[in-house]
């Protein structure tokens, strides 16, 4: 690998000057965050329903007696025998951090429109244990865009990331994460929602390699992800 080596005082120097650009993004993040918790909000008007494992429940169920809720809109359509590497790849990150926001009045959840067996099977698969349902019997994935009826995309009149999708995406279902919050007397409300490349900032493996010198080494996004028993036994092999 060809890089600059410089002395010690040269890299400070140089250091300190990214440390500027650093603290503007942290004080912009800080500003972008202020500005989503200020979104309006939608009254959910539509009664959702999800088969889970423990019989049929409610959107407003799903908080699990908390006021907040992160949806991880996880691709695996009904025909696929597994998830999406890349939805995976963000459910790797999520246990971990849900044993800490589940004290923060904050329930997590996966949705998905395959059945709840297969779902189940690939859970259990991938050693996780976050609650994960599925949509494929309610209208939840479309109205929330993520999903496509096949007549929208030949119409050119089904939108992903808050615009028109340019052209017929080749899945059937695509990422994104979604945010509710239930009142005091029941009532649930669509807070925020984030797509394609918005949900990089819950992946904290991409936030490690960014600090590298070689960095993700990505032609496109996420095009080196396997689901994590599907990488080389060579790579997996600890040191």
């Amino acid at each position: 690998m060809q890089h600059q080596v410089v002395s010690r005082e040269e890299w400070l120097a140089a250091r300190k000057a990214l440390l500027k650009r650093e603290k503007q993004a942290s004080r912009l993040r800080d500003e972008i965050n202020e500005a989503r918790q200020a979104l309006p909000w939608v009254k959910i008007e539509k009664d959702y329903v999800f088969d889970t494992p423990h019989g049929r429940k409610s959107l407003a169920d799903l908080f699990d007696g908390r006021s907040q809720l992160i949806v991880q809109h996880f691709m695996f359509p009904p025909s696929w025998e597994a998830g999406c590497p890349g939805c995976s790849f963000e459910a790797d990150h999520v246990d971990g951090a849900r044993q800490h926001f589940l004290h923060k009045d904050v329930t997590y959840v996966a949705i998905s429109r395959a059945p709840v067996e297969k779902i189940e099977a690939y859970r259990k698969r991938m050693g996780w244990s976050f609650p994960w349902v599925s949509s494929g019997g309610s209208d939840f994935n479309y109205d929330f865009h993520v999903s496509f009826h096949k007549e929208d995309l030949e119409k050119g009149t089904a939108t992903y990331n808050f615009a028109p999708l340019k052209e017929d995406p080749g899945v059937e279902d695509l990422p994104g994460i979604s945010v509710f919050y239930k009142d005091v007397d029941g009532t649930v409300y669509h807070t925020y929602s984030t797509f394609a490349r918005g949900g990089e900032e819950v992946l904290g493996a991409l936030m490690y390699l960014d600090m590298t010198p070689i960095g993700r080494n990505e032609k496109t996004p996420l095009d080196w992800i396997h689901r994590h028993d599907e990488y080389p036994a060579k790579q997996r092999k600890a040191s």
